[in-house]
């Protein structure tokens, strides 16, 4: 393929049109007459996920065999930039093995909300975190060669009615909580490409969305890869050109290509603007084929062995009471729980990867020569309590002398597709930590799941090992945590309260099935936890360890700078315990004297540093202007307030080690807010409950409304929910589920949880996903027949139905 912008002249106005979508599910078109390939994409984030049929429509089938990392929820508890690094380059060697040109993710939406059941694919609560994480994925996987696609941008913090919903967010929480994060990985690793999400962000769709494609990602962060959409994310095909987005995926049918034709030859689309985004379809195919490896090896072996190094390292020692851990060998074991032997190792959905191996602790426990006692204890496909299996585990459990309890969320409760209705583990495993915790007190309880949940019992229990979803050598990792062998380094990338309605964002999430509104504000996770002084079961960044380390000698370049200024902190650590380990120290910062909103203090810089017994090292941080900033909305940039700053160095959110405090000057700052107006976002103890009025206020306009309005008429973008309320889209919902059910027939794990998935999806889909992701049917005629059916025009619909289906 010869130079893009040479090409983009050679192309006729149809080809130019084509390469504005896929070829179909995976890849995307080439023009054979100038040597233009077509180029494969492929899901991600935690392993390669190659379909075995590029045309295969909705991901049902078995992928491909490949590494199965611990998912992003998980590598997040490591804060280890160089660890997340190492696996991004692993899976680009398996992307190139496979001639996979994009790999796509990593996804890094914030955690609003423990229920968002997509959690286990996202790094955290927190913005600067996220983006530094994702960063070293990146970069990882693109210094192989191998493109990324970030995703999904942006607010796309729910699975519920996530291809329709409306997310209502004000400027400033918009800017520093949904899209710093975004914004941190393009300017620091630049993505080859960025996915937009589905949802509407203040009534725009994002796949149509200048403000959001161009204004702010290209203008304001110097993005310069591709933006493509979500699969069946886009709207208005020709607005989206204007708007900045290139690529539609996927691509099985012509309807919006011949749009963008159409649009050319009426004059309501710029030729301009046409090229623009076909000149970044090129300048991405170019990159991928420039980058190709013929001779491309790896060894599954060595990435299966760290895949096991990155589950030790991501596991988070939650509690660890009379030093119950690490394990002696010697003492008399009881193992309970299905899940030792059945591990939750991976999330649901599109990310779901086809291991080439799969360890349990289980077997793990047996390969090391350990003694134990083993019982099933609950069915893990079901959350009925079984008496039979609760006594036998007591029985065993009376006569141990330590009891490890294996439990955590099951694929039902967490996927693609589907938020958590409750915070709490399945009942039957509940059922059983309380009845075991009667007959034995030396419980440790081994945990898996994405993300957060309620812990009735942990009063109850000596120790938690929360693994998280450990991929796929997880069983051996555990092991060799319990015993010693490795030290638990993880800290928490999120905030576990202690029970569900203890967050601010309970009462409004996930709403619907119009609107969500981000009442909140910039209160996510411990920003509002530490500022509400509300107790937590574990803060952000909790983790203990084997060993203990001391700070000391908290220093600052200057006491006193300018907002342009930079500031250099460095501080001591030492390792003061028996055993060689790893600290994850955390620099925070608090604004003494604010006269804005704030959280009581937010996280700015981390590093993970590994010591000897015995053994110093010295940190440091570079503090910089965003270090100290917030968004104004009347200025529209990032402002710094003249005062006291408070930097915070520690182990936790909560476990604040080392201060020092100093002083900035800035330029005068025009109050953004009315205290009064919005009183109950400047946060004193107790609850968080702003009023209509008052987030109404902070968010600047009328808050559109939640539900459908009677007599609205159906259109592209209504569910098949909405439409199912006639006989037409009924019958349209009644064939779907037909058709879904034979794409995921089987009762295998894998395919009751991808029924169950497409099950809680199929009502949210919208019209125009049913057709761009269809394979063929409908076709985008015969929906706009279907509309006029339900419409109240019965005669001209039908006459269109029946003439797309004629003309198929």
């Amino acid at each position: 393929m010869e130079n893009p912008e040479n090409t983009l002249k050679k192309l006729t106005l149809e080809e130019k049109a084509a390469l504005c979508s896929g070829k179909d599910f995976w890849l995307l078109k080439g023009v054979e007459r100038l040597s233009v390939p077509n180029i494969m994409v492929a899901d991600g984030p935690h392993g390669l996920r190659k379909q075995p049929d590029s045309g295969e429509s909705l991901g049902a089938n078995i992928s491909k065999p490949s590494t199965c990392f611990p998912t992003s929820a998980t590598t997040a508890n490591s804060w280890d930039r160089s660890l997340i690094y190492k696996v991004g380059q692993a899976i680009a060697d398996e992307c190139l093995k496979e001639k996979v040109s994009v790999l796509l993710g990593p996804g890094i939406n914030i955690k609003r909300s423990p229920l968002c059941g997509r959690n286990f694919e996202y790094y955290s609560e927190d913005p600067y975190f996220t983006g530094e994480m994702a960063a070293a994925f990146i970069e990882g996987v693109q210094s192989k060669g191998v493109g990324t696609s970030l995703k999904h941008f942006a607010a796309n913090n729910q699975e519920n009615n996530r291809m329709t919903i409306n997310a209502v967010i004000d400027e400033r929480a918009f800017r520093e909580i949904y899209l710093a994060g975004f914004e941190r990985a393009v300017k620091k690793a630049k993505p080859w490409t960025l996915m937009c999400s589905y949802n509407k962000i203040n009534g725009a769709y994002s796949s149509d969305n200048k403000r959001l494609l161009t204004d702010i990602l290209r203008d304001e962060w110097g993005f310069e890869g591709l933006v493509m959409s979500d699969w069946g994310a886009v709207n208005e095909r020709v607005e989206g050109v204007k708007a900045g987005l290139d690529l539609e995926m996927p691509g099985n049918q012509p309807h919006n290509d011949k749009k963008i034709i159409a649009a050319i030859n009426n004059g309501t689309l710029d030729i301009k603007e046409l090229d623009r985004v076909v000149l970044r379809v090129l300048e991405l195919i170019k990159k991928a084929g420039s980058n190709t490896k013929e001779d491309c090896s790896f060894d599954f072996d060595t990435n299966h062995q760290l895949a096991k190094t990155a589950a030790a390292n991501s596991a988070v020692l939650m509690k660890n009471q009379d030093s119950i851990l690490p394990l002696n060998r010697s003492k008399k074991i009881a193992v309970i729980g299905e899940m030792a032997r059945l591990p939750r190792y991976q999330g649901s959905g599109s990310s779901l990867i086809n291991p080439v191996r799969l360890e349990n602790t289980y077997d793990s426990l047996k390969e090391q020569g350990i003694q134990f006692e083993y019982t099933q204890g609950y069915i893990a496909k079901s959350d009925d309590v079984d008496d039979k299996l609760i006594k036998e585990a007591c029985s065993i459990a009376g006569n141990s002398e330590i009891v490890l309890i294996f439990a955590g969320l099951t694929a039902l409760y967490e996927s693609e597709g589907f938020d958590r209705e409750h915070e709490k583990l399945p009942e039957n495993q509940n059922t059983l930590i309380e009845a075991v915790a009667d007959v034995n007190k030396n419980i440790v309880v081994i945990l898996s799941g994405g993300s957060p949940v309620e812990m009735p019992w942990i009063d109850k229990v000596k120790a938690i090992l929360n693994m998280y979803l450990p991929g796929q050598a997880g069983g051996a990792a555990t092991v060799d945590l319990l015993f010693g062998k490795v030290n638990p380094s993880g800290k928490l990338a999120e905030t576990y309260p202690i029970r569900y309605s203890d967050y601010p964002v309970s009462s409004y999430f996930p709403e619907g099935p119009k609107t969500v509104e981000y009442r909140e504000s910039i209160y996510v996770g411990y920003r509002y936890y530490d500022t509400a002084k509300k107790q937590v079961l574990f803060p952000f960044g909790h983790g203990l360890s084997y060993t203990t380390i001391e700070y000391s000698g908290l220093m600052v370049s200057s006491e006193s700078i300018t907002d342009r200024d930079t500031l250099k902190v460095s501080l001591n650590l030492r390792n003061t315990g028996a055993v060689s380990g790893a600290e994850i120290v955390q620099l925070y910062v608090h604004d003494v004297e604010s006269t804005v909103f704030k959280a009581e203090k937010e996280l700015k810089g981390f590093d993970k540093v590994f010591l000897q017994p015995g053994e110093e090292k010295t940190v440091e941080f570079i503090l910089d202007k965003r270090s100290f900033a917030y968004y104004s909305v009347n200025k529209k940039d990032w402002c710094v307030e003249s005062g006291k700053y408070d930097i915070l160095v520690g182990a936790s959110s909560r476990d604040i080690r080392l201060v020092k405090t100093i002083n900035i000057a800035s330029g005068d700052i025009e109050p953004d807010y009315d205290s009064e107006a919005l009183s109950s976002y400047y946060i004193k103890d107790g609850e968080f409950k702003p009023t209509d009025e008052e987030f109404e206020a902070l968010y600047g306009d009328k808050l559109p409304s939640k539900q459908r309005q009677p007599k609205e008429p159906y259109t592209f973008n209504s569910t098949i929910e909405e439409i199912r309320k006639t006989f037409t889209g009924y019958m349209i919902y009644k064939i779907s589920w037909r058709q879904m059910s034979k794409i995921s027939a089987g009762t295998d794990e894998n395919a009751v949880v991808t029924l169950n998935m497409m099950r809680r999806m199929l009502p949210e889909f919208p019209l125009r996903s049913m057709v761009s992701m269809g394979g063929g049917f409908p076709s985008a005629k015969t929906v706009e027949g279907f509309l006029l059916i339900m419409n109240g025009k019965r005669i001209r619909g039908l006459l269109k139905v029946l003439t797309s289906l004629i003309r198929k």
